[in-house]
């Protein structure tokens, strides 16, 4: 038999609290996509040599996404 739904048990099991990972991608995606777009347009500013660009946006790609990742796996274990 089911538990009766009262208010207070209502968001108990709802759909909402399983939507928390895509939240946190949504987030992540979009601040790797404008600090990646940043890098390489401050670059584009700077140098016209299409090597260094691509080098510093890289780096700073790589460099993102390790910070995210860590981030995220500090937050999950504590």
């Amino acid at each position: 038999m089911k538990p009766k739904k009262t208010v207070e048990n209502y968001l108990d099991h709802h759909y909402i609290h399983r939507s928390n990972w895509l939240r946190a991608a949504v987030l992540g995606a979009n601040d790797g996509i404008l600090s990646t777009a940043s890098i390489a347009i401050g670059m584009a500013a700077a140098t016209d040599l299409r090597e260094q660009i691509a080098l510093a946006t890289l780096a700073g790609l790589v460099a993102g996404a390790l910070s995210m990742a860590a981030g995220e796996y500090v937050s999950v274990s504590s």
